[in-house]
Formats: C-alpha cells, structure tokens, sequence
C-alpha cells in the first residue's frame, strides 16, 4: 500500500511540478544561450572601439572584465527568475552588501569612476606631458585609481584619478606644435631694432622653427627699471620645444654679445642731495 501510494505521489509530482515547468526552463536555458552569446558580441565590439580609439590597454582590460561580468550577472538573475526561483531576498542582501562596500570605498570608487571619465573624455593619454597644480611629469600610465607621472628628474608621481578628471590641467602635448618665447632685457639706448634682427637672423637659422604663418618675431613687452625687455615669439613641432628653448636663449647670449649689445644687470640709481 505504502509502495502505491509512493508511485503515485512520485507520478503527480513529474505531472504537475516538473512537466509544467518544462516549458518555462526551455525558454529560459534558450534566453541563457543567447544572452551569452550577445553578451560575448557586446564584449568584442567593445574591444574594437578600444583599439580605433586608442585607450589605455590597461583600462581597456579592466573595463571588458567589469562589463562582461555586470552583464553576465544580470543575465543569471533573470534567468532564475524566469524558471520560478526566488531571487528577492538574494538580491535585497546584494544590494546591502553593495551599499555597505561602497560607503566603505566611497574614495577608492571615485577615484575609479574618475579612471573612466579620463578613458572616455581622453582629456590625456599615456606618453603626454601634463601639469595639475604643483605636479608636472609625462604620463606613464593609467591605472584603475590613479594615474602615474615621471618627471624630468625620474621621480614617480601617484595622481588620484579624481584629482585629474574634476580638476584643471595643462596638456602641453596634445597639440602637434607649441610656440617657444625667449626673453631678454637690453640696455636703455640700445638699438631695438639691431637686437631685433640679431634674434631673428638667430631664429631664422634654425631648420627646427616654423615658418610661413608662424613665421618668428619680437616684441617689446614692457620698460623695465634695468632693462629694454625683448621676447623672441617661435612655433616649433612640440617635440622640438625643449631643445629650441635651451638652444635660443644660449644663442640670444652669444649672438648679442658679439654684435656688442649689452645686456645690462638689474640696477638701482641712488641719489643723494646735500
């Protein structure tokens, strides 16, 4: 009697639980399938934004790997929802769980997010020579949270990412050329226009300096206590300008020198009356 009533309790049980809950795990294995499928299309697409773009392989990784696992999760929750499993109270825990973490890492998540407005805006990018505040130094990479300089001297500087993507800097590679400016100070009754043609005779002999539009010249920039101030005005390719500034205020030197225009020490006339 027990064995009847097992059989039959065993047959009602693949009749009314499992048989009409067939359909419903076939759409769902079916909506898995396909979800993985569009999830592993989405993630290639992605990769190949990055690279027309040009983003930073780091960045690039860590974005695929927290895209591709966001997606995938998403996808699993409503899956289980879709076969009947109760997903409400897992998800209520998650999203205390989530809230708790992120309170803990409010800062380390900013700065994360920062990481990402800098990957998408691109407002630098690795190998650029940038300045925020007191910090100056070439980009070496662009880390989750933080972003790592080199300065000229080799020394390493570790820039939350928040600091660089809600603060100003200065990009002094992203354009392809940069205007040099030399300034020097010749004495009162000096001929401006001698040491002006000095300069440019100078600036006109260096192939590295731009021509045509942005053709070199010198102004007067103000009258000083000591000095005439002068400043030579040249665009040079921006990978040029380091060597174009050092060279030309070295040349100025000599070249003023030896056509005897004299570059005067700062003075200070004392006038006494009996």
């Amino acid at each position: 009697m027990k064995e009847i009533d097992f059989i039959t309790q065993l047959k009602a049980f693949f009749t009314n639980v499992l048989f009409e809950n067939v359909p419903r795990i076939l759409i769902a294995l079916v909506v898995l399938w396909i979800g993985w499928k569009l999830i592993k299309w989405f993630t290639n697409l992605l990769k190949r934004v990055y690279n027309k773009r040009k983003y930073d392989e780091s960045l690039q990784s860590f974005l695929n790997s927290l895209i591709n696992i966001t997606l995938k999760t998403l996808l699993i929750i409503t899956v289980a929802g879709m076969m009947g499993i109760q997903m409400t109270s897992f998800i209520a825990i998650l999203g205390a769980a989530g809230l708790a973490i992120g309170m803990a890492l409010q800062g380390t998540l900013q700065n994360f997010a920062g990481g990402v407005i800098i990957l998408l805006l691109k407002p630098y990018k690795v190998g650029d020579v940038i300045e925020q505040g007191s910090y100056c130094g070439t980009v070496k990479s662009i880390q989750i949270f933080n972003t790592i300089l080199c300065t000229p001297d080799n020394k390493v500087i570790i820039i939350p990412n928040t600091q660089l993507a809600t603060g100003s800097l200065i990009n002094y590679t992203q354009s392809d050329k940069r205007r040099v400016d030399v300034s020097v100070g010749i004495a009162y009754g000096e001929s401006i226009e001698k040491a002006r043609d000095i300069m440019l005779e100078l600036a006109h002999s260096r192939p590295e300096i731009l021509q045509g539009e942005n053709a070199p010249e010198v102004v007067v920039t103000n009258l000083g206590p000591s000095a005439i101030n002068l400043q030579l005005h040249v665009w040079v390719k921006t990978a040029d300008y380091g060597v174009i500034f050092t060279s030309m205020n070295q040349g100025i030197y000599e070249k003023l020198s030896e056509n005897n225009v004299e570059i005067p020490f700062d003075q200070l006339q004392v006038h006494i009356k009996q």
